[in-house]
């Protein structure tokens, strides 16, 4: 099964390294990893997308990337209210008279042609992996030269309310 796994870290030289080491030495195939600045100086938040045979393993290896020095906070945000995306770059095979065609497939999928040259076009999209596989799936049949994918990131939506909290949420509306 697949687990997405977020790491708030200090950003320093090696970190990553020694994560995915952990994870390879514990033999998790790792689909994804996205990393990038969080939203205070010096920390980084990685986005992992891993793949897992059983809860008991997450959970160890869950606990093990929290006792690495750099690493400050752990989760499996697997199975809660979360936004996700991921960013796709497509260069496309096309001539002048198939543009068109290619912008009436890419349409649907709110992609954006971002680069055009005389026997090709790049295409820029972002969304859930899904989304972005079908458009692939799409222009598979034009010829597609490159595919740049960025992985997965993710965070967990806002406080939800619910229950009691609804009659708070109602006031402050």
């Amino acid at each position: 099964m697949k687990r997405i796994i977020t790491a708030t870290v200090q950003d320093r030289s090696g970190v990553l390294n020694r994560v995915t080491g952990l994870l390879q030495r514990r033999q998790f195939n790792i689909e994804s990893i996205s990393v990038g600045p969080s939203e205070t100086e010096g920390i980084s938040k990685m986005t992992l997308v891993v793949e897992v045979e059983d809860e008991q393993r997450l959970e160890q290896v869950t606990k093990q990337l929290n006792k690495q020095i750099d690493v400050l906070k752990v989760s499996d945000i697997t199975d809660k209210a979360i936004v996700a995306r991921e960013l796709a770059l497509i260069k496309v095979a096309s001539s002048s008279q198939l543009r068109s065609e290619i912008h009436g497939i890419i349409d649907p999928f709110r992609a954006l042609i971002i680069d055009v040259s005389k026997d090709s076009l790049a295409v820029q999209i972002t969304g859930r992996p899904d989304k972005i596989d079908a458009l692939i799936e799409m222009l598979r049949p034009y010829g597609i030269k490159e595919i740049a994918r960025t992985g997965l990131t993710a965070l967990q939506r806002g406080h939800q309310p619910q229950g009691s909290d609804l009659a708070t949420y109602s006031l402050l509306k």
